[in-house]
C-alpha cells in the first residue's frame, strides 16, 4: 500500500488537475480504447446531498462488478465512496466524486477521486488517526478507506479544500 499524504502550507491554491490526471498515459488510454466497455464507465459525480451519496455508492457498485470484484469488495469500494461522500457534504457542503477504470499493463482496477473547495484539513497526519475527528463522526472513515484500499493520496490546504485520491486493483 502507497501512502502520500500532504500538508500545503500557506494561502497558495494547489492545482488540482496535475495531482491526479498523472495517471493517464497513452498506454493506458490505448487499453482503454481495446475495453470501450469499461472506458465508457469513467464519470463525474457532483456531491452535494444524501442523494447524491446513494447514486455514486450504487455507480460505485456496478462498476466494480463490471471490473470484476467480488460481493465483497464491492461492498468495500461503495463503503469507502460513501464515506468520502458523506466527508465532502459535512465539511464541504459541495464537491466532486470521480469514478474511473484503470487498466495498466494487464492489471484492471477502479480510480476514485474525491475533490472539494471546502475549508480543507489543517492537520492530515491527525485526520488520518483512528478516531481522530473534527465533526459527529467516529473518525473512521478517512484511516479505514485508506485500509481498504490498495493506494491513498490525500492533498489539504485550509481554505481551499481537499482532494483524495484512491485505487483499488483487482488481484486475479
Amino acid at each position: 500500500m502507497s501512502i502520500r499524504t500532504t500538508n500545503i502550507a500557506g494561502k497558495v491554491k494547489p492545482v488540482r488537475k496535475g495531482f491526479y490526471t498523472g495517471f493517464y498515459n497513452e498506454n493506458i488510454m490505448a487499453e482503454k480504447n481495446e475495453r470501450p466497455d469499461l472506458a465508457a464507465c469513467d464519470r463525474t459525480f457532483n456531491v452535494t446531498t444524501d442523494k447524491d451519496v446513494v447514486r455514486i455508492r450504487e455507480y460505485s457498485r456496478i462498476v466494480a462488478e463490471k471490473i470484476g470484484f467480488s460481493a465483497n469488495e464491492r461492498t468495500l469500494i461503495a463503503t469507502v465512496v460513501s464515506e468520502i461522500c458523506r466527508n465532502i457534504i459535512e465539511y464541504a457542503k459541495t464537491g466532486q466524486v470521480i469514478i474511473q477504470v484503470l487498466l495498466q499493463n494487464s492489471r484492471i482496477g477502479i480510480l476514485i477521486t474525491a475533490v472539494d473547495n471546502g475549508p480543507g484539513i489543517s492537520n492530515i497526519d491527525m485526520a488520518m488517526k483512528d478516531g481522530f475527528s473534527t465533526g459527529r463522526g467516529m473518525g473512521i472513515g478517512l484511516p479505514g478507506s485508506r485500509r481498504i484500499m490498495d493506494d491513498f493520496e490525500i492533498e489539504s490546504t485550509p481554505e481551499y479544500g481537499t482532494t483524495v485520491i484512491m485505487r483499488k486493483w483487482l488481484v486475479q
